[in-house]
């Protein structure tokens, strides 16, 4: 597989779309093993709009070698390089009668074993007795997200638009965002594909249209060693 092209769109527009990473007959068992785990956790959340499952490699582990599969450890090897390791997961199940919407914003936290005053760090946020703050710029521009689809999602059942390039202008505020030098673009992904994107990119998500269901686990990466007082949350 020829990556190039992948390491370009990475860099030059802040994300790309691979195709065939995983087989049907692997999106199946990884489907039938997120259904058949026990849903009563605390890290499982079910409304009418979304089921979730935060810290989703750690709440599902049988589903990690098929998820890490070799194809994807080489995408990342070739795109990214060595040294790379999860530092977050979360599963989204996105119904087809979901009315849930992403408003424009980047992802600016990471999430941490432990909430410590430490200068770079900020601000601080805690959700379900998981604490997250915001890094040094470079720590988010060196971690980057794959997203694994396993429905095939486009601009009617809440695939993720973006804007090309935004993740160079650092941290970039949604209401100043310039519309007028600005293109939305809308990943659609088929099931098995993935989509890989920096954290900094702007991206949003709209509600469903059609529908048809949006099954995504996004996995985060990073290679950096936090300041010496916390950690990753999920380092594994």
């Amino acid at each position: 597989m020829d990556l190039t092209g992948h390491r370009y769109n990475i860099d030059h527009d802040g994300f790309t779309v691979i195709d065939d990473i995983y087989t049907s007959a692997e999106i199946n068992a990884i489907i039938n093993i997120i259904e058949s785990a026990d849903r009563s956790g605390p890290l499982f959340r079910q409304t009418d709009d979304v089921f979730a499952i935060r810290q989703f490699l750690k709440a599902v582990p049988d589903v990690s070698p098929l998820l890490l599969n070799d194809r994807l450890k080489n995408v990342i090897s070739n795109v990214f390089g060595d040294g790379y390791f999860v530092v977050k997961s979360i599963y989204f199940d996105k119904p087809g009668s979901s009315n849930w919407f992403v408003a424009w914003h980047q992802d600016l936290t990471i999430s941490v074993d432990r909430k410590i005053d430490i200068a770079g760090y900020g601000p601080w946020t805690a959700k379900q007795n998981q604490f997250a703050v915001q890094p040094p710029l470079y720590v988010l521009q060196d971690n980057f997200t794959v997203r694994i689809h396993l429905d095939d999602t486009n601009e009617n059942n809440g695939a993720l638009k973006v804007l090309p390039g935004s993740h160079l202008k650092e941290i970039y505020r949604p209401e100043n965002i310039d519309w007028q030098q600005e293109t939305e673009v809308s990943c659609n992904v088929q099931a098995g594909s993935i989509m890989i994107m920096r954290p900094l990119l702007m991206h949003a998500s709209s509600r469903t249209t059609n529908n048809k269901k949006r099954r995504v686990a996004h996995i985060e990466f990073s290679r950096a060693t936090l300041a010496d007082e916390i950690d990753w949350a999920e380092k594994a």
